[in-house]
């Protein structure tokens, strides 16, 4: 069961993860509710970065932000290579694709088309 505390900590993970990408200039942040939902996280983001080596920047930065802010640091995936990062911060999935890696799996679209349905049940 989440608690209110719980609730905050996310809360105040994906503000911290959003201002990140912001000031790093990723591109196309998308913001997905899954509180209720899933039992991965409660939110997911989505976003790109323009090159390998910006989508790379990006999750590294991010990941520095988080233990920074938080104390702990979170799981990555994918940074090596730089086509799609994935950052695990526990309440907060982020995803960081270059363009047309994102175009490929489309995510979002998949993520907000079930969070839709949910929503209508």
């Amino acid at each position: 069961m989440t608690t209110v505390a719980d609730m905050a900590t996310s809360d105040a993970v994906l503000a911290t993860i959003l201002k990140s990408l912001e000031d790093d200039k990723a591109e196309d942040i998308v913001q997905i509710d899954l509180r209720g939902k899933t039992a991965i996280g409660d939110h997911m983001v989505i976003c790109s970065g323009r090159s390998t080596r910006q989508v790379s920047s990006i999750a590294e930065k991010l990941a520095q932000r988080i233990k920074d802010e938080f104390g702990h640091t979170p799981k990555m995936e994918g940074k090596d290579v730089g086509d799609w990062v994935l950052i695990d911060t526990g309440d907060v999935i982020v995803h960081v694709f270059r363009p047309e890696v994102r175009d490929f799996y489309q995510l979002e679209k998949m993520w907000l088309a079930g969070a839709e349905a949910s929503a209508q049940n």
